[in-house]
């Protein structure tokens, strides 16, 4: 697996893979590449396609398999032969503090034909997709990087609602699935991830023959026991571990070949199960394409497609812009937003405040008669920012806010955008059609 630390740009992923298949030509090459708040080969800089979120907001199903192929593209050109994409989990709760954009939206046939068409477009330049956190996150009010979820659905509603992208991806020839480290008290107390019955369900119920791959076995909500997770994952039926969030050494890696050759000396794993495992892992390893089909303005495109707008945009020449900074998920990482640098891009005369904390006063002192520029990441799941957003318009003041996260309720601005995803193409379509309305 390849993480934004493994990464300095597209030159150097491609001569670091071609190393690593000179050495093991069948390696499996493997990375994050959402799109949307979720890149690692653009970690640096933000992605350079929108997410699944703004993806689901334009519903055009040529516009997505367009997106993903061209990700493929970039991806096969580099040497990498497995996506950690699409998520085919659904907004099922504001609360929700991992998936948000990164799910196609809450509508599980919406969501179903979009996790379709992503499949069908990455694969279409010979990189394996992976579905992902299977049964479905998008209920989980907690974060399992550091927590346990339990999500209280029954099996019923799980086939009415959460499994149905899930479906879609099996129909849709997807090569993997990622199970969730989530529990569902019908299948019992185990997490996903180690449930027989859960990998069971998903092989015979849904028909998926592929590889099954665990999500990070690092992660708190399995344990943090890397040699008894991996052992667990793999007699529940899981073949692909995943490994590397917390770096490992040669001595981490040896002791978990270790434990694993001794839980088959012990009957805890048999032979044929790993002989198995190996076989549909090693079929995500075969060398991608190498098709020129990556294009670098598909992904402008489809985020001017996803923005919407309520009210009138008018911010003058002028504008202060304050881009409210909260801390992004484990799984997003260190990637670099706020609509500020793009709008001074358009309008030089912009004044931009970067803060994670800042008072409504404070602002309107700084802004006298200029309208004001709210940039927000999931309003709805922090205070401070409902109310800078609230308290400036109750203070009389013009008020455009601007929400990168899932659009939650109306806080009363004279004007709202909601771009979907906070990728440097859906800030770029935002400070665009801020300008627009203004010149």
């Amino acid at each position: 697996m390849l993480f934004g630390r493994n990464v300095v740009d597209d030159a150097q992923v491609t001569e670091l893979c071609g190393e690593l298949r000179s050495v093991r030509p069948d390696v499996v090459i493997g990375i994050d590449e959402e799109g949307g708040d979720v890149t690692r080969l653009d970690a640096g800089r933000g992605s350079e396609v929108p997410g699944n979120h703004a993806l689901g907001a334009a519903d055009d199903l040529d516009l997505t398999r367009s997106v993903a192929a061209s990700i493929g593209a970039r991806l096969a050109k580099c040497g990498i032969s497995l996506n950690l994409a699409p998520s085919a989990d659904l907004v099922l709760t504001l609360d929700d503090p991992i998936i948000g954009v990164r799910a196609f939206g809450s509508d599980p046939v919406l969501a179903a034909r979009h996790v379709a068409a992503w499949v069908e477009g990455l694969q279409t330049m010979g990189v394996a997709a992976c579905a992902k956190h299977f049964p479905g996150h998008g209920a989980s009010t907690e974060d399992s990087h550091e927590q346990l979820p339990v999500l209280p659905r029954t099996e019923e509603q799980l086939r009415a609602v959460e499994l149905v992208p899930f479906q879609a991806a099996v129909h849709a020839g997807v090569r993997s699935i990622m199970t969730g480290h989530l529990v569902i008290p019908e299948w019992g107390p185990a997490p996903v991830t180690l449930n027989k019955h859960a990998i069971d369900l998903l092989r015979t119920e849904l028909g998926f023959t592929g590889a099954v791959i665990t999500d990070g076995l690092d992660m708190k909500a399995v344990g943090g026991d890397l040699a008894v997770g991996a052992v667990r994952a793999l007699a529940a039926g899981v073949d692909s571990l995943c490994l590397g969030g917390v770096a490992l050494d040669d001595d981490d890696l040896q002791w978990l070949i270790d434990s694993i050759v001794a839980a088959v000396k012990s009957g805890e794993l048999t032979e044929e199960r790993l002989t198995q495992a190996a076989a549909r892992s090693l079929a995500l390893g075969q060398p991608p394409t190498t098709i020129d089909a990556h294009d670098a303005e598909i992904g402008l495109i489809a985020a001017r497609r996803a923005v919407e707008v309520r009210g009138r945009v008018e911010v003058g020449s002028n504008p202060v812009v304050v881009d409210l900074v909260v801390d992004s998920s484990i799984a997003v990482g260190d990637v670099p937003w706020g609509l500020g640098p793009y709008l001074r891009e358009v309008l030089p005369g912009a004044e931009v405040i970067a803060a994670r904390d800042i008072s409504a006063d404070e602002v309107a002192k700084t802004a006298g008669d200029r309208t004001i520029v709210v940039v927000t990441r999931d309003a709805h799941r922090h205070t401070g920012a409902r109310q800078l957003v609230t308290n400036l318009t109750n203070l009389g003041k013009d008020v455009v806010h601007v929400e990168t996260g899932v659009p939650g309720p109306d806080l009363g601005s004279v004007a709202r955008i909601d771009t979907h995803g906070g990728s440097r193409v859906s800030l770029r379509a935002a400070a665009e059609l801020i300008l627009k309305g203004t010149t």
